[in-house]
């Protein structure tokens, strides 16, 4: 496995999150995985930690920025769950970043899961009933806007249909709160990232794969999001040119700007 792509597999992928039926995984295991020895793995967590410390640290050092931090509503001795795909399960995610700016006693609890659709996160309904959050915060709709067989003169089909999103992220709201959940003053959405339509109709994996991914159709989810009464933090402007080669993922700069965009909205809103 080329260095490259195992340093990303690390970043992006977290099997323990889809093998918890085999209780929990050690270090060694997981790193087996990833075809790495157990010191180079942690090796590697380690790095990716230190990069989002890193990035909390900088943003900090702004006294209106952390002025603003200092108003996020997200108190000691409170839990708070994270909702998404890959753009929330990257170890420098946006959430991560978060977890920084935070004082001790705030509990982050990262459910998200790459490549996860808004279909495959209302099975982790019952798990967020275990967690019982006070707060939480749900990235999805990217992957439902997949295309499939996407191609010179072929747009593609959907990996879920519009309807099917809207449907799928009112349960998930719904469900959770009539599971006694947070109510819609403790939910918060974030929209889809900005997608490099471009660059993703080039990236020669998803070119050999036939899927892509349309500005159209996230913007679609998006509005949607908009549109709840819920407090919805739109990704899509900060977020546009601050992609990987993909087109889809972001660099760290685009997890900061998300880190940054939800920071500046709740601080708005309080």
């Amino acid at each position: 496995m080329a260095e490259n792509l195992t340093d990303k597999l690390v970043r992006f992928q977290q099997p323990e999150k889809t093998l918890h039926y085999l209780g929990e995984l050690p270090d060694t295991r997981l790193a087996e995985l990833f075809g790495l020895d157990t010191e180079t793995y942690r090796t590697l967590l380690r790095g990716l930690d230190e990069q989002t410390r890193d990035t909390a640290a900088e943003l900090l050092e702004d006294p209106a920025f952390a002025a603003r931090a200092d108003r996020l509503p997200f108190r000691p001795g409170q839990r708070v769950v994270a909702l998404g795909e890959s753009t929330t399960a990257d170890r420098l995610s946006w959430f991560s970043i978060l977890r920084h700016l935070l004082p001790d006693g705030v509990e982050l609890v990262n459910l998200a899961v790459s490549g996860s659709t808004t279909t495959q996160a209302l099975a982790q309904l019952p798990r967020l009933g275990f967690l019982r959050p006070d707060w939480i915060l749900c990235m999805l709709g990217a992957n439902d806007a997949q295309r499939l067989g996407r191609g010179v003169g072929a747009v593609g089909t959907r990996l879920v249909s519009e309807a099917e999103t809207e449907r799928n992220l009112l349960a998930l709201r719904d469900l959770a709160e009539r599971g006694g959940l947070p109510g819609p003053d403790r939910w918060i959405w974030l929209t889809p990232s900005a997608v490099d339509q471009e660059r993703a109709d080039s990236y020669p994996h998803f070119r050999r794969a036939g899927i892509g991914w349309t500005s159209e159709d996230v913007d679609g989810v998006a509005d949607f999001l908009l549109g709840r009464p819920e407090l919805t933090v739109d990704t899509r402007r900060v977020t546009t040119g601050l992609h990987l080669d993909d087109g889809v993922h972001l660099t760290l700069d685009g997890q900061r700007a998300i880190a940054v965009a939800l920071v500046d909205t709740l601080a708005e809103a309080s």
